[in-house]
């Protein structure tokens, strides 16, 4: 059985039952999946362990600390939840690609 992780990331325009992939070598198996909202990034990472048999998941830095716990919790004891964070040059970077890329400003 493969090593299966996930990675969970945010987009004010996806739809989790189309904006997914799978990646997969002999030893490990990579799930991401694009969700709009904090509903739908709990109702995926249940899924993600339930019927994959995820045990890592990676979530974008657009969820707040409190939204990481409600998905940890959602995703189990078993699971370990971590956050791709960037350094603080980089927030402005990303702010700014996102905003020429057209996202709504938060």
């Amino acid at each position: 059985m493969p090593f299966t992780t996930a990675y969970i990331a945010r987009s004010p325009d996806a739809d989790p039952a189309r904006h997914r992939c799978v990646v997969e070598t002999g030893l490990s198996t990579l799930h991401t999946v694009v969700v709009r909202d904090q509903e739908q990034a709990l109702a995926v990472a249940r899924e993600l362990v339930e019927e994959h048999g995820v045990c890592a998941l990676t979530l974008c830095p657009g969820h707040s600390n409190q939204e990481v716990g409600e998905i940890a919790a959602a995703a189990g004891a078993g699971v370990s939840v971590s956050v791709a964070r960037g350094d603080p040059a980089g927030g402005p970077v990303v702010a700014r690609a996102m905003e020429e890329a057209g996202w709504p400003k938060a």
